[in-house]
């Protein structure tokens, strides 16, 4: 089988900087939305480094499946559940009681996002860096 991690881990830096750029246009929900879309990609990459097979899009699901010895600490499991939360309500209308979902994400929502997709594409990073 052809290793493919590295292939995954660039996408996710690719899609970090989409990210940036959906936010400097001032496309906060699709911010969030494409810096969750970084941090599963990253999270796979470690799976796949590892030989396993990784399924599903809720990044923090992912990083507790990893064997407990590659898991980062608690702190950036829970900031994989704020991107987590960007999944769904980011793209679709239905995912608030009102409004489009333009209307429910801003800056203070795509700066953080982004951060904590930084954040877990670094974490990645230094674990396919230590093979």
């Amino acid at each position: 089988m052809t290793q493919r991690a590295g292939d995954w881990l660039t996408q996710a830096k690719k899609d970090l900087e989409q990210a940036n750029s959906s936010r400097e246009n001032g496309h906060h929900e699709w911010a969030c939305f494409i810096a969750q879309q970084a941090a599963e990609k990253a999270v796979k990459a470690i799976h796949l480094d590892l030989r396993q097979e990784a399924w599903g899009h809720v990044v923090a699901k992912l990083i507790t499946e990893l064997p407990e010895e590659d898991q980062p600490e608690a702190r950036l499991i829970e900031k994989a559940r704020v991107l987590d939360s960007f999944y769904i309500p980011t793209r679709y209308p239905n995912g608030h009681p009102e409004g489009a979902p333009f209307e429910h994400f801003g800056p203070l929502q795509s700066e953080e996002a982004i951060e904590y997709a930084g954040e877990i594409i670094r974490f990645a990073s230094d674990q396919l860096a230590g093979d």
